[in-house]
């Protein structure tokens, strides 16, 4: 068993579809587009992609769009020459120039501005980049993985997302399944993850109860296996005893779902658009609800509300400018 093929856990059968699809995504050359919730384990199933390649002996490097400022994507990506810029006072390479040969992982790309999209576009059309203050263009042979968790079709229905960019990332395609989806696997998982805490914390072996099994099996995740890790990561440091027991497990008591149902019984009758339309609204009046819900508690802190929101606060300030909120709106008096 291969040492990318571990870190994927799971034996559910949405899992193992899409699992499958490595060894042929691996070979291609192509464009490698990963669509999935929050916390699914793009980075690692793109991880996979890039060790079973061909490339595996050239750098994997991995960019976080959403944490990237908009005046600086360019420099980050493509780097400058000398006296590009007042303080360049040194070539500098970009991402791009770093990934050469081998994979450049590009996640939450929905979070790049339009024109740091137009200059994406160029290097995959043309396969070469120019740096910032350089005349010359540099070839460049990087496989691009791109992940996003909102569904960029919609993006760009809603233009805010270039069509022709879209094509380019989604020549190859996956979809990762929510752990909702694939609940069978959550006990595997836990107990990956509680022994790998354990050791961690040096408590040696802990066990997991069947009552903490159902609690797990019970609840939603919303934040998907990046929760389940951190939850399971977090009882095992402060386990007292060598099972974990359900209470130790520290679970929301009430499930998203609940709102998502209502939120939808509440807009749904008052539109009259076809599907792709609706939803494109949907999701508009949902983000909104949501951003001003959770700034409200939060009294207006970006940053708390960003940490709750599990977005980054960069990402997060977006949607709120996206959608005419003002942090100083919901502060408390």
């Amino acid at each position: 068993m291969s040492t990318w093929d571990e870190t994927l856990i799971g034996t559910s059968r949405c899992f193992l579809q899409v699992k499958s699809m490595i060894p042929l995504l691996s070979k291609s050359k192509s464009t490698v587009l990963i669509s999935g919730e929050t916390g699914t384990g793009k980075e690692l199933f793109a991880r996979a992609i890039h060790y079973s390649s061909e490339r595996r002996g050239k750098p994997f490097v991995p960019v976080n769009c959403a944490a990237l400022p908009d005046h600086l994507v360019e420099n980050e990506l493509f780097g400058h020459s000398k006296g590009a810029f007042t303080g360049a006072l040194a070539e500098k390479h970009g991402l791009f120039h770093e990934a050469d040969g081998g994979t450049l992982f590009l996640d939450e790309i929905n979070s790049l501005n339009m024109p740091a999209q137009s200059k994406l576009l160029r290097v995959l059309q043309d396969q070469e980049f120019r740096p910032l203050g350089s005349t010359k263009s540099r070839a460049v042979d990087v496989k691009i993985v791109a992940a996003t968790n909102t569904d960029l079709r919609y993006l760009v229905e809603a233009r805010q997302f270039r069509e022709d960019l879209f094509y380019r990332l989604n020549v190859l395609s996956v979809v990762l399944p929510p752990l909702r989806d694939r609940r069978e696997d959550i006990p595997e998982l836990a107990r990956q993850f509680l022994k790998r805490s354990a050791e961690e914390f040096g408590k040696g072996c802990i066990q997991l109860s069947t009552d903490a099994i159902k609690k797990m099996m019970d609840y939603a995740w919303p934040g998907n296996v990046r929760e389940l890790q951190s939850v399971i990561h977090r009882a095992a440091a402060m386990a007292i005893n060598n099972a974990l027991e359900g209470p130790d497990l520290d679970l929301p008591d009430h499930e998203p779902r609940e709102l998502a149902a209502t939120f939808v019984q509440e807009v749904m009758p008052a539109d009259q658009g076809g599907f792709q339309a609706m939803k494109v609204k949907m999701i508009d009046e949902f983000e909104r609800t949501y951003l001003s819900q959770i700034l409200s508690a939060h009294q207006g802190n970006i940053s708390k509300a960003a940490r709750a929101a599990r977005k980054e606060r960069r990402a997060f300030q977006r949607l709120l400018h996206k959608h005419g909120l003002d942090r100083r709106s919901f502060s408390a008096a």
